[in-house]
């Protein structure tokens, strides 16, 4: 009788267990008990007593000498070379979902890619830049120029790191590959490791002379003038997107982008509600009485609003198209006046002789 534990066991399923079940076992266990990511004394063992399992178990001819003869009929019938050398190992890392890499796949599943994907090109950082406008540039858009601080490939070396007249030299220790590979053997499991070259930090190259404008960064930080139309209509909170105007990218990655946000100063006489706007005309009691032409300020100048006679405190009037434009779409939203009728203080004798009159007239 061999030794060797029951590999439905090892894997925690029952002998009736589908190939799923089997599959979704082994992947807890191997991300559980991998060398590299549990310290543990038994990890190792436990992870290649786990593997064989499942190179027994997801293999339907394998699996059915197992089920019949137990560990002898697989050892009679297959070597411990073609169970976990060459392509039996590639179906297992497919049928996973490990994809068709091999072992530098299921490295890459645990511990998040190798070198080459860490240190390819990267794309730039996004950059947020606050704008403060006033109503009026908000309603009609505004054309200016912002200075953002940022990042810029350095003038001098053109963002090669390098002293002018010179360049990046190879790194001897990877050969410019920036990674190192490393072959761990597991009993019967060779797996190759790929690790970040420490000597170029897996860039392949190293700076011998660096530019003495950016200490070999190939990059500096300046002010850049920015050109920016503000669209009629914005509103406060709003952002405008400026694709490819971040931070640049690193190792020939693209731009990143830069956002400005809008934020609309408050204004003395106008509350903005969407497209439309609100403001408020103070009358008189006789004005109100007998009804009178005002003059109301709009965004384009003062405008004639006619007031009624009997027009009461708080009543809304509405002057068509003295609103904002819409952001997306024709015309512009109306302006809203809230009329407020004061009543008079400080009469002199006369004033309030007439008044009673009046009062008395109207049977108050």
């Amino acid at each position: 009788m061999s030794g060797k534990r029951d590999y439905y066991e090892a894997l925690g399923v029952p002998r009736n267990a589908s190939k799923e079940e089997i599959k979704r076992a082994y992947r807890e266990l191997a991300l559980k008990y991998h060398p590299d990511r549990n310290k543990s004394p038994d990890a190792e063992e436990k992870f290649k007593e786990i593997s064989e399992a499942y190179a027994v178990l997801s293999d339907d001819e394998k699996r059915i000498q197992y089920d019949q003869l137990g560990h002898e009929g697989i050892s009679g019938r297959y070597t411990w070379d073609d169970i976990f050398r060459g392509a039996d190992f590639d179906r297992i890392f497919r049928d996973l979902g490990f994809g068709f890499g091999g072992f530098d796949t299921i490295f890459d599943i645990f511990f998040g890619g190798g070198a080459r994907g860490r240190y390819g090109p990267q794309r730039g950082a996004d950059l947020r830049y606050d704008l403060e406008i006033t109503l009026k540039e908000a309603a009609f858009g505004l054309n200016t120029e912002v200075k953002v601080p940022g990042t810029q490939i350095c003038e001098t070396c053109h963002g090669s790191g390098a002293k002018p007249g010179t360049g990046p030299k190879k790194c001897p220790r990877c050969n410019g590959t920036g990674e190192i590979r490393r072959t761990r053997d597991f009993g019967y499991t060779h797996f190759t490791e790929i690790v970040t070259c420490n000597e170029c930090h897996g860039r392949g190259t190293f700076i011998e002379n660096p530019c003495r404008d950016c200490r070999g960064t190939g990059t500096v930080q300046r002010l850049r003038g920015i050109k920016l139309k503000v669209p009629p209509g914005i509103d406060d909170g709003y952002n405008l997107r400026l694709s490819g105007e971040g931070e640049p990218g690193v190792r020939g990655g693209p731009n990143g982008d830069l956002y400005v946000v809008i934020h609309v100063k408050p204004h003395k006489i106008f509350k903005r509600r969407g497209s439309d706007l609100l403001c408020e005309a103070h009358i008189g009691f006789p004005q109100a009485a007998l009804g009178t032409k005002i003059a109301v300020p709009t965004l384009d100048g003062d405008a004639k609003l006619k007031i009624p006679a009997g027009t009461q405190t708080g009543t809304l009037f509405r002057l068509k198209g003295k609103g904002v434009p819409h952001l997306h779409g024709w015309g512009r939203g109306d302006q809203l006046v809230r009329v407020i009728v004061d009543t008079p203080i400080n009469l002199t004798r006369h004033q309030r002789e007439l008044l009673a009159e009046l009062a008395k007239e109207m049977g108050e």
